[in-house]
């Protein structure tokens, strides 16, 4: 599985972070950062991060 965030879509709402923790978090400035390829065990939590992102920046390839 590989994760691909939108970077000029996404506007750091955060959403992701409380879905699937071990994915995405908040730098120190408060920019997401995110393991772009997870453990596959982590799906169901990276797909609901992708459902509740406000902006639909977040997609799953494989």
């Amino acid at each position: 599985m590989r994760v691909v965030v939108d970077m000029n879509k996404c506007q750091d709402h955060g959403q992701c972070v409380f879905s699937a923790p071990e994915v995405f978090r908040m730098d120190d400035d408060g920019r997401l950062v995110y393991v772009d390829e997870p453990d596959e065990s982590l799906r169901a939590d990276v797909e609901d991060a992708a459902d509740v992102c406000p902006l639909q920046a977040i997609s799953i390839e494989g």
